[in-house]
């Protein structure tokens, strides 16, 4: 990790009003850099994820990882600038992947990254990264307190039951773990309900019983083969892959799931 964020702009002008505002409104003194990725030619894209140290001063259980996604026209001397606050890591990744980065550019390897503690973590982060427009997010929550925790509460457009998944993280300091779980929900009513009262167990997706079980079993065993193996699952995707052939204000302690 690191504090620099530089994105070249100097000698270049916003594309239009929306980049102009999203570019002033990140401080970037404020960024701590979890992972970038900047393309060729001439860097004319880079992509971040970065931890905003801001947020932790505003609203209580505001998101606190942020996603920067700069394209560079060169020729015209001009950028656009899109930013997206998220709760967690995979779904900044997916936003960034949709937006032509590559997965295995933009992963947290090493250093002082918190490390997930289980196979179904990564199956269910893995899961979120590459899902594309499939989820649409309607609520998040971080808590870098007791516990810590955050969740994002999706419509799930693949779902044909129980539609509303809830992705729930809780950390585990001590032994420097996350684990990430998906639940299942009929609405949204019934899992801010569980979120309330967490009187009874996450509610696992129905796929995860019936004859896709198998499916989702299968995957976690390949993510354990290419862990004991040491390469990654991840496959590369956007501007850097091969192209495939038609066919009240105040500061908390940042404990935090990447920091």
């Amino acid at each position: 990790m690191n504090d620099i964020v530089d994105f070249g702009l100097d000698d270049l002008s916003p594309v239009d009003d929306d980049s102009e505002e999203a570019m002033e409104a990140l401080w970037t003194g404020d960024l701590t850099v979890l992972s970038q990725h900047h393309t060729t030619p001439n860097g004319s894209h880079s992509f971040v994820l970065a931890h905003d140290r801001s947020v932790t001063w505003g609203i209580p259980g505001e998101p606190q990882l942020v996603a920067i996604a700069v394209a560079r026209d060169l020729r015209q001397s001009t950028f656009t600038f899109e930013t997206s606050h998220h709760a967690t890591a995979s779904f900044a990744q997916n936003w960034l992947a949709e937006r032509g980065c590559p997965l295995d550019r933009i992963a947290l390897h090493g250093g002082d990254y918190i490390k997930p503690a289980d196979d179904l973590t990564l199956q269910v982060e893995q899961q979120i990264q590459k899902s594309g427009t499939r989820y649409e997010v309607l609520d998040t929550y971080t808590s870098d307190d007791n516990p810590s925790e955050t969740w994002t509460l999706v419509n799930d457009s693949q779902a044909t039951q129980a539609p509303v998944r809830l992705f729930y993280e809780e950390w585990n300091h001590g032994a420097g773990t996350y684990t990430m779980r998906e639940g299942a929900f009929p609405d949204v009513g019934v899992a801010q309900t569980w979120l309330d009262e967490r009187s009874e167990p996450l509610p696992e997706p129905p796929e995860y019983s019936d004859h896709n079980g198998a499916v989702v079993r299968a995957r976690i065993a390949r993510i354990a083969l290419s862990r004991s193996a040491g390469t990654s699952p991840t496959p590369q995707t956007g501007l850097d892959a091969p192209r495939a052939s038609a066919a009240v204000p105040v500061q908390r302690a940042v404990q935090g799931r990447l920091l």
